[in-house]
């Protein structure tokens, strides 16, 4: 996700950027007399969350008399300074936005924040929401939006009647977008030529080539993914063999760019709005840049399904109070209105984390990516990571390295076998 986020804010002035800057640095702390009337809120600069929280931060002055104080870090830095604050017992902010992956690794420095918002706010979340900031039982985030890979197509070539034929004589059935693997192996095959490709897969070593195969293992049937449901590898079954050998499918096959091994998430996305690509999977918000580049060339569909329906991996973001903050009770207040302000998010970046904002603008032709998302995030297979502190490990050390190899041709089943027995060792220790 924290790609996905950089390319369509690639965006940002070089004004507020400076502004980013400015706000970088002395923070004031969180441990001032009684008299301090600042809360200090830590985001990661030139991000949608510091936006919305400077576009709103004078009605909360205004109606409490507490001026916010914005910290800015990129996302490379973002949880190391979060991870050295909690672990010192410091407040040096008493607020911080930040991405689900972190929870785990943070959870020790955060309050608890069950009561802060009514039953009916909960009821208003998209699903996976509360559970993705829940940790032993206790709300530790309250969430400013989710997102999940959809399906961008090239709705003129899906369209065209002579690629409609063509294809009906070459597959024996009608084109369309796809829904299940066979229809997207299918269209990718067929697209590719002329220089351009179907489709393209994530290679390049990091976080999305692990989400890309895990989403295909959840259509294949995944659940409680990697560590199973008693916190124990089980990468042997069948869905994730099936996911890795329908990936390497699509590689063997042609249907994606040479250099795939170099290849993320914002290069895959630059290549489809150059219209080098007829399709992609990849982060709903994404429609925004492609539909200023392509116009109505470009369509947003749910993500694909594969045996067990459709599936993929959420990748919401949290904003949290520090547990050593001295100021728990005015901020829980800021984070009760920042759920109030929850539309902003969606003006920002084109998600957000309440189903009535979803609501509200999955008729505007300006988002058409929202109904594919709601389709998507609300779907049986779709299913947060492991909550395991040693997520990042796993995914950076075995997983993403096993992806990769599978890429280039190695036997997806033992691969599987070599990258449980490590998970169990790493477990062990």
């Amino acid at each position: 996700m924290k790609k996905a986020i950089k390319e369509v804010l690639a965006a940002v002035t070089t004004g507020v950027m400076l502004i980013s800057v400015t706000a970088c640095g002395g923070s004031g702390g969180s441990t001032g007399s009684s008299n301090d009337k600042t809360l200090n809120l830590l985001v990661e600069g030139g991000g949608p969350a510091e936006k919305v929280a400077r576009s709103s931060a004078a009605e909360f002055a205004k109606q409490t008399g507490y001026k916010l104080k914005i910290d800015t870090s990129p996302y490379s830095g973002l949880y190391d300074k979060l991870k050295a604050e909690t672990d010192s017992g410091k407040a040096t902010h008493d607020l911080a936005v930040i991405d689900v992956l972190w929870f785990s690794a943070l959870s020790k420095g955060l309050s608890s924040l069950d009561g802060v918002l009514s039953p009916a706010e909960k009821n208003d979340l998209m699903p996976q929401l509360a559970q993705g900031g829940t940790l032993n039982g206790k709300l530790l985030g309250i969430p400013t939006w989710t997102n999940s890979k959809i399906l961008l197509y090239r709705k003129d070539l899906f369209e065209n009647e002579s690629n409609r034929q063509a294809f009906k004589a070459q597959y024996g059935y009608e084109l369309q977008v796809p829904t299940s693997w066979k229809e997207y192996r299918d269209a990718a095959k067929f697209f590719t030529k002329d220089g351009n490709y179907g489709t393209a897969v994530v290679g390049q070593t990091g976080a999305d080539s692990v989400t890309g195969w895990l989403e295909f293992a959840t259509q294949a049937g995944a659940k409680n993914l990697v560590l199973g449901k008693n916190n124990k590898p089980d990468l042997q079954s069948k869905p994730y063999s099936d996911a890795l050998q329908y990936m390497q499918n699509l590689v063997k096959d042609g249907s994606v760019p040479s250099d795939y091994l170099s290849l993320g998430t914002s290069e895959i996305s630059n290549m489809f709005n150059q219209g080098k690509l007829a399709m992609q999977l990849t982060w709903g918000h994404f429609y925004l840049a492609s539909a200023k580049e392509l116009g109505d060339k470009v369509g947003a569909a749910p993500m694909i399904g594969g045996s067990a329906g459709i599936g993929a991996i959420p990748g919401p973001w949290y904003e949290v109070l520090l547990k050593n903050s001295k100021k728990q009770d005015i901020a829980k207040k800021y984070l009760k209105f920042m759920y109030g302000k929850n539309e902003g998010y969606m003006k920002e970046l084109g998600v957000a984390a309440r189903r009535s904002v979803f609501k509200k603008y999955e008729n505007n032709p300006q988002y058409a990516h929202i109904k594919a998302l709601e389709a998507t995030l609300t779907a049986k297979q779709t299913q947060n990571r492991p909550a395991t502190r040693l997520w990042a490990q796993i995914e950076s050390e075995t997983l993403s390295p096993m992806v990769q190899k599978v890429f280039k041709g190695a036997n997806a089943k033992e691969e599987l076998k070599a990258a449980q027995q490590s998970i169990e060792s790493l477990l062990m220790d």
